[in-house]
């Protein structure tokens, strides 16, 4: 079955058509220099989520998710001071501890949560030859300019310049919000190569003076070494959209001179209290502080299934809370299909894979996905069929649903069923039948607390 991916460039959605049957994709990695908290790894679970779309539909894929370990200022733009350094003073502690402390931690988020690794994960500082190759072709071709502070992107040469974040070229030169360097152009050109301050920490010899990256690069060059001139698919964070992958696209094409990627897609931002989750606000949850609090990874990843990558998200505890119950009642759901002994007609099996490969091709989408999941597990009679069903779909899902069998559940299935009748009760209105069943309930030595919209909590007495 075809994939098809929401284009941001065109904005259609668009059929992946890889050569020889395997995917080029990348994803733009973390920036190493803090803790990713749960909105990060939302970007990281769509990335994942991309991945196993690709692997379930039968194709294959070369991956690559960068690291960011220099060159990122505190703006995305080329204005204030690279993360690493400001990392680096905060911690006392040199920009390569800082770069492998939390890409340690953001590594094990990751295999927290199912999140398989690409095929290639590649630090920035891994690749400066290349990176200085890049910009040298990029010069070479007549796309880039020298300043005394460094190499500039000439965003006038590119007529196509502003495509990507729905801008002209006009309105990106007077609209930028880049400092203005007295020698730069364009208020819009863009950073390729920075000469470094005596008191910089990273720094590297270069054609044009010793220096560090910018950015941008790091991704263009990361891409051409292990992709080479074609990309399928690339994608990361909304923010990226407007600066950061207009530039790539730049780069690209001034390097190899045609149009490097096929299809780019955005994920919107995971929300919290209004706004989006910040590591400069402070407003930040780690899923280690949500384990802390109890929720088992599988409770976030089931979250973040429910909702399109390309919506933002909102975080409430009411919503994961939910999300618990709900990982609960799946696992509860998938043993009874395990041992049951039901057959079910293999026309409608097909049917549920269909329409379950149907909406993963769809440009991912996952809430539909999972709504097929759900309605094999509630709509069929107790069936292996089913279970091996639902084994088949956690391909994509990633919901770790083959280890159920080696976990406990602790709630009998009757205390199940006479809470689902106490919740009929609740929707319809008969209170009088909702506390019988609730002091039945009690009776068998489990407490159901109520939730908002007729869901509920059962805990041992």
């Amino acid at each position: 079955m075809e994939l098809k991916v929401f284009n941001s460039l065109t904005k259609t959605k668009q059929a992946v058509k890889p050569i020889n049957n395997t995917v080029n994709f990348y994803f733009c990695g973390p920036t190493v220099y803090w803790f990713q908290h749960i909105g990060n790894m939302r970007a990281f679970f769509v990335m994942d989520s991309m991945r196993r779309a690709v692997k379930y539909l039968g194709y294959n894929i070369n991956h690559v998710m960068n690291i960011t370990d220099v060159g990122h200022m505190t703006s995305d733009e080329d204005s204030g001071e690279d993360k690493m350094e400001v990392a680096s003073k905060r911690e006392h502690k040199s920009p390569e501890e800082i770069a492998k402390f939390y890409w340690e931690l953001c590594h094990n988020d990751m295999k927290e949560l199912n999140i398989e690794d690409p095929e290639h994960i590649c630090p920035a500082t891994s690749v400066i030859p290349e990176i200085i190759d890049f910009v040298r072709k990029i010069l070479d071709n007549g796309y880039g300019y020298i300043t005394k502070n460094g190499v500039y992107f000439d965003t006038s040469k590119y007529p196509k310049y502003g495509a990507l974040g729905g801008m002209n070229q006009n309105e990106k030169r007077f609209g930028a919000r880049i400092e203005v360097d007295e020698e730069k152009r364009n208020p819009a050109d863009f950073v390729l190569w920075v000469i470094a301050k005596d008191n910089h920490i990273q720094k590297w010899d270069s054609p044009w003076g010793v220096g560090y990256p910018g950015w941008h690069i790091e991704c263009s060059a990361i891409g051409n070494k292990f992709l080479g001139e074609h990309i399928d698919l690339h994608g990361g964070g909304i923010e990226h959209k407007t600066v950061h992958h207009e530039n790539e696209i730049a780069q690209n094409y001034a390097r190899c001179e045609h149009e490097v990627v096929d299809i780019w897609f955005h994920l919107e931002h995971l929300m919290f209290d209004g706004g989006k989750m910040s590591k400069s606000k402070g407003a930040i949850y780690t899923l280690n502080s949500l384990k802390e609090q109890g929720y088992d990874p599988m409770d976030l990843r089931l979250f973040y299934l429910s909702a399109h990558y390309s919506k933002p998200q909102n975080f409430t505890f009411e919503a994961l809370n939910s999300a618990k119950e709900s990982y609960k009642n799946l696992k509860r759901l998938l043993l009874k299909h395990k041992t049951g002994t039901n057959k079910i007609d293999s026309s409608e099996l097909t049917k549920l894979k269909q329409k379950f490969s149907e909406y993963v091709a769809d440009d991912v989408n996952s809430p539909l996905a999972l709504s097929v999941m759900w309605d094999a597990l509630k709509n069929y009679d107790d069936s292996h069929d089913i279970y091996d069903l639902v084994i088949d779909f956690d391909k994509f899902l990633g919901l770790k649903l083959s280890s159920v069998e080696a976990e406990k559940l602790e709630i009998p299935d009757e205390i199940y069923k006479l809470a689902e009748e106490r919740k009929l009760a609740r929707i319809n209105r008969d209170y009088a039948k909702s506390d019988i069943l609730r002091d039945e309930i009690l009776s068998l030595g489990y407490v159901i607390v109520d939730k908002p919209k007729n869901e509920y909590e059962i805990n041992k007495r």
